[in-house]
């Protein structure tokens, strides 16, 4: 069968032969034996409904095997044959191009070269999927090639409910991942949930197809890291020779060392797996890899006496790392940690002194083990980092959860009032009052036709658009400017390309929609192929987020999940392609709601009459929220808007005298 065939059939007519799992895959954690006899009973009738009855005697068997032996239903059998990439959206079998762009933005989340844990749908962070099996996967293609432009395709956490009319200007897919009642959002919620084939863990822009490799989460990094150099160094001074040091190379976080090598420094950064490792200097993310700590520990004292910039994977466990410097001597200029924290129990952080093996193992036979020795080697991690900082480390928690999980084992992490935490978010120190409030945040794009010479001309466009908006902008944001305008000039020889034709770049509503409207020009003009629009979660709206997107929110209403779902609501009826809203995502199942959007510009009137009416709202629905939390930025922000914008009426905060409240009595 051609590969157009193959997605149109969906679920094969004849039940195709079992598969071995590849030998050289990266496979993802088997997950805990969560289920009494019964549910695991429940959880393969779950997986059975996809299938005819003569099957299921055959099927039950594997799936219990599989249940058994990883702790999850994937149906490995399922997998298609054909190689999972982003082909040109001509290649795929659809009655509407917008179908055809989902597609293609599916299969590359499950691109070997883009995914974490392909085999398992599981695109990064060690628990982000696409789908729970490949059986919804199959179907959801089906559904796609089918889908004309008056119907929705409804997705419940990776299943495909079904096709429903609807109309032209709707969402051709509404996408939900996670979404628990509240009392049923807790890790070991999702374990069991997820085993029995109900719901499943979408990350961010893994079960919203719009990951689009570690390229997504660089620019944010390096955003950060030269901000956080430019907070600790001297004006002028230069990040060569200078230390940041890290954790975490799998899925989003192995943009870290990509992005240390634009911001000029020597990144060291520690990772347990060492296929994650490799993988990551195989596609030139990271420069050296060194697998043992004198070799380290030599190795960085000859790039500090070069002043070099260079990033380091070093395969094996932070903390050594942590405390093998201090007790060298070396100096950290930065430090963070970009572990999968939000999936502590299942693979997302190791213990120190234990093998990755070994490691694996006690997560499967031994979870409660498993857990103390996870939480003895936070408080570990913990105290090696106050050390540091003790001496001129400046320390900024990722939004991993580090600091929130460290706090939860026992970790000196809390600030004197035992509320806070001693250290602040990157959020809190850099990109919420930077960015989020003036409403820059990552704007994203795909080239549909796959072709690089496409996104040659985006980047072109994208910068043009910039350096004519920065000639008439304002002193506050100058700065986001020139950064972006640097970023997106260099963005071809850092060679940021893994997967699909994409790029990312940090723009406000303003940018978003001016270079949005320059793509649809040049489709119209047939320059290049139709491009697809979306974002991260991680943005000035889409994320109610306590201790990373919104912790510098401080009115009290950084636990609420209003902005969130008001965002994808907003997107949804102001022309988006496809929405999507999910439980987790960064920090972990229960701690956020994120929500996200993807759109087809395909050069028409209808594409930039959506375009422009979409991106105001997806950017200043945040900007009115910070704004009304007292940010002076997004004050600044929106008062700007509005006054480009006649129809845009935002409710202002009157502040309040300190001295007002000082006397009152309670």
């Amino acid at each position: 069968m051609t590969f157009q065939e193959q997605i149109k059939q969906g679920i094969p007519s004849v039940l195709p032969e079992p598969k071995p799992y590849p030998s050289d895959a990266n496979r993802a954690p088997k997950r805990k034996d969560i289920l009494s006899a019964d549910e695991k009973q429940l959880a393969i009738r779950n997986a059975l409904r996809y299938f005819p009855k003569e099957w299921h005697k055959e099927l039950a068997a594997e799936f219990a095997a599989e249940l058994k032996q990883f702790g999850r239903i994937y149906m490995y059998r399922f997998k298609p044959n054909y190689e999972l990439k982003a082909r040109s959206i001509s290649d795929y079998p659809a009655k509407c191009e917008q179908a055809a762009a989902i597609m293609l933005m599916i299969d590359n989340n499950l691109d070997p070269a883009v995914a974490q844990h392909p085999e398992e749908l599981i695109t990064y962070g060690g628990n982000g999927a696409v789908f729970q099996n490949w059986a919804q996967y199959l179907l959801t293609m089906k559904y796609l090639s089918e889908m004309e432009e008056d119907q929705t395709l409804h997705m419940y956490s990776g299943h495909p409910m079904g096709l429903f009319p609807s109309s032209v200007e709707a969402p051709r897919v509404v996408v939900t991942n996670g979404m628990m009642i509240p009392n049923y959002s807790k890790p070991d919620d999702w374990e069991k949930f997820n085993a029995l084939g109900v719901t499943q863990y979408g990350q961010m822009t893994a079960g919203s197809f719009m990951y689009i490799g570690p390229q997504g989460i660089v620019h944010g990094t390096t955003i950060t890291v030269m901000n956080a150099f430019r907070k600790v160094l001297e004006k002028g001074e230069s990040p060569k020779g200078k230390i940041f040091l890290t954790a975490g190379l799998g899925g989003m976080s192995g943009a870290q060392p990509k992005a240390g090598n634009i911001a000029n420094c020597i990144t060291v950064c520690a990772e347990v797996n060492p296929k994650a490792a490799i993988k990551r200097h195989q596609q030139g993310w990271v420069d050296e890899l060194i697998d043992n700590m004198p070799e380290l520990v030599e190795r960085v004292r000859t790039a500090q006496q070069n002043e070099e910039v260079v990033s380091i994977a070093f395969i094996g466990n932070v903390v050594d790392v942590w405390e093998s410097f201090l007790a060298e001597d070396i100096f950290i200029h930065l430090g963070s940690d970009q572990t999968s924290l939000h999936n502590p129990w299942s693979g997302g952080y190791y213990p120190v002194d234990i093998s990755y093996e070994e490691s694996n193992r006690l997560i499967r036979e031994e979870p409660e083990v498993f857990k103390e020795k996870v939480q003895a080697t936070l408080k570990r991690h913990a105290d090696a980092v106050n050390k540091h900082t003790a001496k001129g480390t400046y320390f900024f928690d990722y939004g991993n959860a580090f600091l929130l999980e460290a706090s939860r084992a026992g970790g000196d992490v809390m600030a004197e009032n035992g509320i806070d935490f001693k250290y602040p978010s990157y959020v809190q120190d850099i990109l919420g009052p930077m960015c989020f409030d003036y409403g820059f945040g990552p704007f994203r794009w795909v080239c549909t036709s796959g072709k690089p010479e496409d996104l040659d001309k985006t980047d072109a466009i994208a910068a043009e658009v910039l350096n004519k908006i920065m000639a008439d902008s304002p002193e506050e944001i100058q700065q986001q400017m020139q950064d972006n305008i640097t970023w997106i000039k260099d963005a071809k020889q850092n060679k940021l390309v893994v997967g699909s034709q994409a790029r990312i770049l940090y723009a406000d509503a303003q940018g978003r929609a001016e270079i949005a409207k320059a793509f649809n020009d040049a489709i119209n003009r047939g320059e290049i192929g139709p491009v697809v629009l979306g974002r991260d979660h991680h943005d000035v709206s889409g994320t109610d987020s306590p201790f990373r997107e919104t912790s510098n929110i401080y009115d009290g209403s950084r636990f609420t999940a209003d902005m969130a779902i008001h965002n994808v609501i907003g997107d949804g009826f102001r022309g988006a392609t496809w929405v999507s809203i999910h439980n987790g995502g960064g920090v972990g199942w229960g701690e956020v709601i994120n929500g996200g959007f993807g759109m087809l510009l395909d050069g028409s009137e209808a594409a930039e009459r959506r375009l422009k009416s979409m991106l105001l709202f997806d950017v200043n629905n945040g900007i009115a929220r910070r704004s009304w939390a007292r940010n002076e930025e997004a004050n600044f922000a929106i008062k700007r808007e509005m006054a480009r914008t006649p129809k845009l009426k935002v409710t202002l905060s009157n502040n309040v005298d300190d001295d007002v409240l000082s006397n009152l009595d309670f």
